[in-house]
């Protein structure tokens, strides 16, 4: 996959194991935002051949780093995954692992047109603002459904956390210190996707609902829909 100057996180999800076969390249990728892709990262995107951006992020933070794409042919859908701000969990100083249970528990209808707009408008990217916390529990959730190995669905989120620049990290962490000072969970929500905090997720997901799977088909995602995401997105 060529290098997408510019754009945070940016990466494609093919080559997963799921059962005997694999996710296929070229369908679903995963980023932050795009809002300092220049020429060259443009360039880059358009030989992805994408159908369609989904945007998870709200309204304050598309105004604060709206996308740049240019004259690139693709359509984005946005889908916000919180119904208020995103920043109120710094100030809630929330864990990881109670912010990914709100998710799941409030934003379960989304999660679920994400997962259709894979099955329908691949090639996909998803992002958010770090392509860490929004963009990897509904991704994390789509390769459940199309039966990726577990292991390997949490060993993708992980990678987030060393594809972060080190200078960004710092200089967000020290802006929300300034803001938050008291907060105890601020490098974990800016900065970090520990392997067991996606575990925990997905266990929390098989001891309430039985398995991911059956917590988007709780939420009105069809058999016929998995079966079409499995086709388009698992190789063999």
């Amino acid at each position: 996959m060529p290098d997408v100057a510019g754009a945070l996180n940016f990466r494609d999800v093919g080559g997963l194991p799921a059962g005997a076969g694999e996710t296929r390249r070229g369908v679903l990728f995963r980023s932050g935002n795009l809002a300092r892709v220049g020429a060259a990262g443009r360039e880059a995107i358009r030989t992805l051949g994408l159908r369609r951006i989904v945007d998870l992020r709200e309204d304050e933070e598309i105004a604060f780093e709206p996308t740049d794409l240019g004259d690139l042919p693709v359509t984005t859908r946005r889908v916000p995954l919180f119904a208020g701000s995103a920043t109120s969990f710094f100030a809630q100083d929330v864990t990881l692992d109670a912010l990914y249970r709100t998710l799941v528990d409030e934003s379960a209808p989304a999660i679920v047109e994400v997962v259709r707009s894979v099955i329908d408008e691949a090639p996909v990217l998803v992002h958010c603002t770090v392509g860490k916390d929004r963009t990897g529990v509904t991704v994390a959730l789509t390769l459940a459904a199309a039966g990726v190995d577990e292991d390997a669905i949490v060993a993708d989120y992980a990678r987030t956390e060393a594809l972060l620049p080190p200078d960004r990290n710092a200089r967000v962490l020290a802006y929300l210190q300034r803001l938050h000072p008291e907060a105890r969970n601020l490098a974990d929500l800016a900065t970090r996707s520990p392997a067991p905090v996606m575990r925990a997720l997905l266990d929390d997901l098989h001891a309430r609902y039985g398995a991911p799977v059956e917590f988007l088909r709780a939420h009105g995602l069809a058999d016929d829909e998995l079966r079409e995401l499995r086709r388009v997105l698992i190789a063999g």
